[in-house]
């Protein structure tokens, strides 16, 4: 396999993780940009936030991705690092539905590059509960997937610095001990119960890694026509796809625009639908 100029020479990437995302990420990079990926000892994540609330994140979702990259390069004397990180927030059209948006970036230290791939999906189980017994615990347990996705059990969706956290829970048993250990020592007898969304503790998730991975990985494949740099990708996207019926614009991207972070190259591509045209529904003369 041919692999681009920039990443020949075994480079090694620093991946700036300690909840084994390499099972997703490495294979993929190492196969398709010919790069050894490394991860860094004793590197703690959490720092940067965790989905159990303790440890707030410190920025938005690119921000919190790069202060893990850049801390990560500190440790390290290399200057390829990778790190991603994940989000869980309603669906933006279907607000009773969760989704999950990934990013995985990759900063070039050596040619100055910055290059983001992304997944945003449906496919989660990511969900919580408040339950008042074992029973329930274990029903709940059943509709998320688990042993194959794990649970944590707290006393409160906010957990206070005083109260313990039960994280990656991974068997019936250690589910049934967690949760009687919060119903008997919780002033208010019930126990928070909700998916632990770490990647090495939810496979659904580390899927959904692995397909930034490959999205990254045709970012950086995308070469600018004018000075070859990788990363030639969309930065803008142009709405107005006519509607099938009236022919008037609709908000449906008509056209996008691709961007060199190197020189500056623009350059104009049709829209990515399959269609050359919006479905009526999609028409707010149509549809109204």
């Amino acid at each position: 396999m041919k692999h681009n100029s920039l990443f020949t020479n075994h480079r090694i990437a620093v991946l700036a993780t300690m909840h084994q995302k390499e099972r997703a990420i490495a294979p993929i990079l190492e196969t398709e940009l010919g790069i050894q990926v490394i991860v860094p000892q004793n590197f703690n994540t959490d720092a940067f936030g965790t989905f159990t609330r303790e440890i707030k994140r410190p920025g938005t979702q690119i921000a919190s991705a790069k202060l893990k990259a850049e801390k990560a390069l500190e440790l390290t004397s290399e200057n390829l690092v990778i790190a991603s990180e994940g989000s869980f927030a309603p669906h933006p059209s279907l607000p009773l539905i969760s989704s999950n948006r990934e990013i995985v970036i990759l900063l070039d230290k050596k040619h100055n590059l910055e290059i983001i791939g992304e997944e945003f999906s449906l496919e989660t189980n990511h969900n919580h509960v408040v339950v008042e017994s074992v029973e329930q615990a274990l029903q709940f347990a059943e509709k998320i997937g688990f042993p194959a996705h794990g649970l944590v059990v707290m006393f409160s969706e906010s957990p206070q610095s005083s109260q313990q956290v039960i994280k990656g829970i991974m068997t019936e048993k250690k589910l049934v001990e967690a949760v009687k250990f919060v119903l008997e020592n919780s002033p208010t007898g019930k126990a928070h119960l909700e998916t632990d969304m770490r990647a090495m503790y939810n496979p659904t998730r580390m899927n959904n890694i692995a397909k930034a991975t490959e999205d990254l990985v045709r970012k950086i494949q995308s070469l600018c026509p004018k000075c070859s740099t990788p990363g030639f990708a969309i930065t803008q996207k142009i709405p107005g796809l006519p509607c099938a019926i009236c022919h008037s614009p609709t908000l449906l991207t008509l056209s996008v625009i691709y961007q060199c972070q190197k020189c500056g190259f623009r350059q104009e591509h049709p829209s990515p639908h399959e269609s050359k045209y919006a479905d009526p529904a999609q028409c707010m003369y149509c549809n109204p």
